[in-house]
């Protein structure tokens, strides 16, 4: 929770958001692509509302499909690192729980 000056409270320690977990989950091409994509939507809802919620919904929808296979190209590569069976060092999978920490505190972020 913020103050009126800003200030965070409530959050513990163990919850503070690292650089990498502010990162964007998209490059900045597709993320540029889907904003614009979003403005001409809304733009066109005061003269086409039933089709401009109905693209939202299309939108939204090829959002999450594009951060699925970004979250499933992830998993992939590091699948790869654990091909390996019990070669896999502690620091590879520090590296890989931190990756998956990212990711999932970017997922709920705000």
């Amino acid at each position: 929770m913020e103050s009126a000056n800003g200030e965070q409270h409530g959050r513990s320690s163990a919850s503070t958001i690292t650089d990498d977990e502010r990162e964007p989950l998209l490059e900045e091409r597709d993320s540029e692509t889907f904003r614009t994509q979003w403005s001409d939507i809304q733009a066109r809802f005061v003269d086409e509302p039933q089709s401009s919620v109905e693209d939202a919904h299309r939108l939204v929808g090829e959002l999450m499909e594009h951060l699925q296979r970004t979250f499933s190209d992830e998993r992939k590569r590091l699948e790869r690192v654990w091909e390996g069976g019990d070669d896999v060092s502690t620091e590879d999978l520090r590296i890989a729980l931190t990756r998956y920490r990212s990711f999932f505190n970017r997922l709920l972020s705000t």
